[in-house]
């Protein structure tokens, strides 16, 4: 028996939480397909290439996409990933949760104090900042953050704060000293903010700090620096039937940190 938990809006297309498939042995394909069939017919399809698949907390892009088989006892986790945002600002929804990224200028003097301050500002917020040399690129960090929400959901975050799972899953560590000094934010580095919260006390945060965020959102290409800082080998991409397997590798390492 496999069971699939749904989250964010799929809750909506399937309406439940969660079902159980009696069939012992699949691919995530075969699921899908069988997902498409049961929902409602007054109701729009499952978009698959916007969502994130989740194997008992792994990525399925870290194990083999959609090929990935599914045995009796596993859980399979539905995470609708929802775009959004203008020109200069990276918003979107991840299990029904209002995210957006900031990119920091570097003349923020200290910015330890200034996202400290900022939590004292807006307690209702979420936020969390780091640097951006250990961001891939955007689809990155969705599935990051996907993981962490996907966690605090579950109850199974690694720590009794939200920021500190996000920030622990980025730097694929436990230890949150090693976290703090790995990924944390330090002065003239390029850095981000991670808000998450209600839609109204962000755009709130943003107006308040605009001027001290960059408008040119592109990220820089980091490949070389995250598998030397995270040491992947290219024999362990190589194994990884997926067009982004370095980003799949950073999914999965942030993912089995639920173990």
């Amino acid at each position: 028996m496999i069971t699939v938990r749904f989250l964010g809006g799929s809750k909506k297309l399937f309406l439940r939480d969660n079902l159980t498939i009696e069939e012992g042995f699949m691919a995530v394909s075969d699921l899908l397909n069988h997902l498409q069939k049961i929902i409602p017919k007054n109701l729009p399809p499952l978009d698959v290439n916007n969502i994130l698949v989740a194997v008992n907390g792994i990525d399925s892009l870290a194990l083999q996409g959609k090929n990935t088989n599914l045995k009796d006892g596993d859980v399979v986790t539905i995470i609708p990933l929802i775009h959004g945002g203008s020109v200069n600002r990276k918003r979107f929804t991840i299990v029904d949760t209002n995210v957006e990224l900031m990119l920091l200028k570097k003349t923020v003097d200290d910015p330890i104090h200034f996202l400290v301050s900022l939590r004292g500002k807006y307690p209702s917020l979420t936020i969390q900042g780091i640097q951006t040399n250990y961001v891939l690129d955007l689809e990155h960090a969705k599935k990051v953050l996907a993981v962490s929400l996907a966690a605090k959901k579950a109850g199974e975050l690694l720590s009794n704060k939200m920021e500190t799972d996000i920030l622990m899953r980025f730097a694929c560590t436990r230890q949150i000293s090693d976290a703090i000094l790995k990924v944390g934010l330090q002065k003239n580095t390029d850095s981000m903010l991670i808000v998450i919260g209600r839609r109204s006390s962000i755009d709130k945060l943003f107006r308040e700090i605009k001027d001290a965020l960059r408008t040119d959102w592109i990220f820089n290409n980091n490949t070389r620096f995250i598998q030397k800082e995270f040491s992947i080998a290219k024999k362990e991409l190589d194994c990884i039937l997926s067009k982004t397997p370095l980003e799949d590798v950073l999914a999965e390492r942030s993912a089995v940190l639920f173990n």
